[in-house]
């Protein structure tokens, strides 16, 4: 190996368990009791409190809440990782420039800089760990090493600063296990063939390593050898959009918080055009006197503007007031979750005419009576037509409970009825004799339909199809619902939907207009 080819000198910084430190900061916990996120059923991280109980990285859901009974349980979250990382970060770039995110909880940086300017590498070590104990993430450690796979190697040391000497990478990696390598395959394999350690795989022929796994298994076989190629590739510190705003003393009233506000606001929507570029997702934080913390992500249906997003600032407060927020709010924070070019959102040659005016002015009715004030409908799924009617509230994404892509057997085809009911109207139907018509347990009727009762009016039956059975939630005996299904025109040639359940009452549910 030349000396072009050495490995740079690299430090690589460990936030241990940030998963659940990530959690923490989100949601306002508190990593220092039993915790385990959770992704796919498996755990990918857990407290210390939780690792005491015989919680582990690995472990399935049932058996760690066995292990732990007062084990909270979070959703994994990968957004939410980046997000609470990013302000780490950007306060590593303050001390050293040059960092390389690996991933959240783990970042790497050169260090010959570095330790030039403080005098050796385990002062500047100390000063890259002093910055993050000042930040409140205590029992962060780091590791010097030729190259990024060896100082993250070292990283994972119980020591706080574990340094590498130069040359000493092979010697270092001998001992450590092949699982190391981070390959499923060759950590399956190896053990099975008598190679346990690192030291073991290096010693191995490169050309019978290469001829049987591959570019991928030399790789790794260069790596433990102590030959890591991958240089450090720097990250460019993007611009930062947000806009924050401290209260003191704190504001308990909504509309304080909404005037005090409003300057932010425009100079976050400021920063955005000069920058050429809309918010169309706003990401609203509210922090409270005693550390409580509201967020919420708000969408609109073009782009904001200031207006708009002191309207979310005060709908947000006004929901959490009392619930998430049970004190004064001493800060709220702006940032666009999901912008987009400002070309996109011009006005064309012609303007837009009726879609303007409309936009304009359900937005005032908005700004009037609140988030839920205005609402549009959308389709859900189900098999009930009022089951899906989904009304959201105007400029939200349209997320019904219940999607309407799933198969729901025992839907209703279209075209579907023009009129549907609220409250399904409750009629009758009788047979030629006046008897009323009912559905034994087989879908068999008692009698042909001949006359629909509706509101006392009697209405000639002239003819029918059905019935189709919905059969739904047979396992559960106090939500189970059977009913049949028909259609039917009238005299007048009107078509109903109409249902039938097991006792022989009947309801309309719509009406093909």
């Amino acid at each position: 190996m030349t000396a072009t080819d050495q490995p740079v000198r690299c430090c690589v910084l460990w936030f241990p368990e940030w998963p659940v430190t990530a959690w923490a900061l989100a949601e306002g916990g508190y990593a220092d009791e039993p915790v385990a996120v959770v992704e796919a059923n498996l755990v990918v991280s857990c407290s210390a409190a939780a690792h005491a109980e015989g919680v582990h990285s690995g472990q399935r859901r049932r058996e760690a809440q066995a292990c732990c009974p007062a084990l909270r349980v979070a959703p994994a979250d990968i957004d939410r990782d980046y997000r609470m990382f990013a302000p780490l970060v950007d306060l590593l770039e303050q001390v050293s420039p040059g960092v390389q995110v690996i991933r959240p909880g783990l970042v790497a940086l050169r260090m010959r800089g570095p330790a030039r300017y403080y005098g050796g590498e385990q002062p500047a070590a100390a000063v890259l760990l002093a910055a993050m104990t000042q930040a409140g993430m205590a029992g962060v450690r780091a590791g010097i090493a030729d190259g990024m796979f060896t100082a993250e190697q070292a990283a994972y040391d119980s020591e706080p600063i574990r340094i590498v000497p130069p040359g000493a990478a092979a010697a270092f990696l001998s001992s450590l296990s092949v699982n190391r390598l981070g390959d499923a395959e060759l950590a399956e394999l190896l053990p099975r063939l008598g190679v346990h350690r690192l030291g073991d795989f290096a010693a191995l022929d490169a050309g019978l390593i290469r001829d049987r796994f591959g570019e991928r298994g030399a790789r790794l076989h260069a790596l433990a050898r102590g030959r890591d190629p991958s240089a450090v590739r720097p990250r460019t510190p993007p611009v930062d959009l947000a806009r924050q705003i401290d209260f003191s003393p704190p504001l308990e009233l909504i509309d304080q918080i909404a005037f005090a506000v409003r300057a932010t606001a425009e100079e976050f929507i400021a920063g955005l055009n000069d920058r050429q570029l809309v918010c169309t997702e706003l990401r609203v934080g509210l922090s409270s006197e005693e550390g409580e913390h509201s967020e919420r992500v708000w969408l609109h249906p073009a782009a904001f503007d200031s207006a708009a997003v002191v309207d979310r600032v005060r709908w947000q407060a006004q929901a959490a007031a009392g619930s998430q927020l049970g004190s004064g709010v001493v800060r709220v924070r702006l940032e666009p979750a999901a912008v987009d070019a400002v070309s996109h959102h011009a006005p064309g040659l012609f303007g837009t005419g009726p879609d303007e005016r409309v936009h304009h002015v359900v937005s005032r009715v908005q700004a009037m009576l609140g988030a839920d004030g205005v609402v549009t409908a959308v389709i859900g799924g189900g098999r009930r037509l009022v089951e899906r009617q989904v009304l959201v509230s105007w400029g939200d994404r349209a997320m019904p409970p219940s999607p309407s892509d799933r198969p729901w057997p025992g839907h209703l085809p279209a075209p579907l009825p023009a009129t549907v009911f609220d409250d399904p109207r409750v009629v009758a139907v009788v047979d030629a004799g006046g008897a009323g018509v009912g559905v034994d347990e087989r879908g068999v009727l008692s009698a042909p339909p001949a006359v629909l009762v509706d509101a006392g009016r009697r209405r000639p039956i002239i003819a029918w199809a059905g019935p189709w059975t919905m059969d739904e939630r047979g396992w559960d005996p106090v939500r189970h619902r059977r009913a049949h299904r028909f259609q039917v025109v009238d005299d007048s040639q009107t078509a109903w939907l109409l249902l039938c359940d097991d006792e022989g009452q009947w309801q309309a549910e719509g009406r093909y207009d």
